[in-house]
């Protein structure tokens, strides 16, 4: 059993951010499925517990429970709901990492999933309609984060072609376009709220692209906050100093080493951003296996 948990944090610190999402997402679902067997086992409900991590469309309970606003977009109501999900993220996860980082793919699933959460708030606080189910009715999943990684790869990338089952190639573009406007057709359905956030995802995933077109970057905060949290958690498990030991090395073959290592690393700078700027100016179609590859192996570090 030791040896399959060290196999599993080894896939998860070396894996890029698309595999930490799906690792995160998955352990959550299945620590509170055996928690639920657990409580079971006492006649204890686990519907209380998880209720306090589901985010609420009623405005006072929200107050009571703001940190739903993160919870709600790591749980999942079923193990369907939870593939379905996971899919998506690693297809259009992939995908979105030719053209961004790996932070702006962290930070975009956050603000996918609060600007979700927020077009839901607001739609089920203002519209008639949701008024008899507010108080009791609960928003879970990672759609809203999925969704606008997604259409934020069909916007920078509309010609780009995936293959869809019983379907064929079809560009991007259209793809995401279907994708809204189904949604938009179902916001009166029996999963209206799910819908609703799947269009506030999509609108953070516009923004964002849009954003960093003109020169700012929508993910940046929450990066910033990420960064410094990790930083804290570092600093807690950082070992203590052992006694510096003295080395002697020979200087000449030391700047020999400096200059050959930088100089390598200036040429694979210099590949990237060649390729980039094929990427920018002909599209993604335009680039060999090779070049993919290499824009594909960079986009890990």
């Amino acid at each position: 059993m030791a040896g399959i948990l060290d196999d599993l944090k080894r896939t998860f610190r070396q894996g890029n951010i698309v595999v930490r999402l799906i690792y995160i997402n998955v352990a959550v679902y299945i620590v509170s499925m055996l928690l639920g067997v657990v409580l079971g086992l006492f006649n204890i409900g686990i519907s209380e517990w998880l209720y306090r991590l589901y985010l609420p469309a009623d405005l006072l309970q929200l107050l009571r429970r703001p940190w739903t606003l993160v919870t709600y977009m790591f749980m999942h109501a079923g193990l369907w709901h939870l593939l379905g999900n996971m899919l998506w993220l690693y297809w259009f996860g992939r995908l979105f990492l030719y053209f961004f980082s790996a932070k702006h793919l962290r930070g975009l699933y956050v603000v996918g999933g609060l600007s979700g959460a927020l077009l839901y708030i607001l739609a089920y606080n203002v519209f008639p309609m949701f008024g008899p189910q507010l108080y009791g009715a609960t928003l879970v999943g990672a759609s809203a984060s999925v969704l606008a990684i997604a259409i934020a790869t069909a916007i920078r990338e509309p010609d780009y072609q995936i293959n869809l089952l019983f379907v064929g190639p079809v560009k991007l573009k259209y793809f995401a376009l279907f994708i809204v406007l189904f949604d938009i057709l179902y916001v009166s359905s029996n999963n209206a709220g799910g819908h609703i956030a799947h269009l506030g995802g999509a609108l953070a995933g516009w923004w964002f692209v849009r954003g960093i077109a003109k020169g700012y970057d929508i993910t940046h905060w929450v990066n910033v906050c990420m960064d410094a949290l990790g930083s804290l958690f570092r600093k807690r498990e950082r070992k203590p100093r052992r006694p510096r030991m003295k080395v002697h090395v020979n200087n000449a073959s030391g700047r020999k080493a400096d200059y050959e290592y930088n100089a390598r690393k200036k040429e694979q700078s210099d590949e990237v951003d060649r390729i980039l700027e094929k990427l920018k100016k002909s599209g993604y179609s335009s680039l060999t296996d090779s070049e993919k590859r290499r824009l594909f192996d960079a986009s890990k570090n």
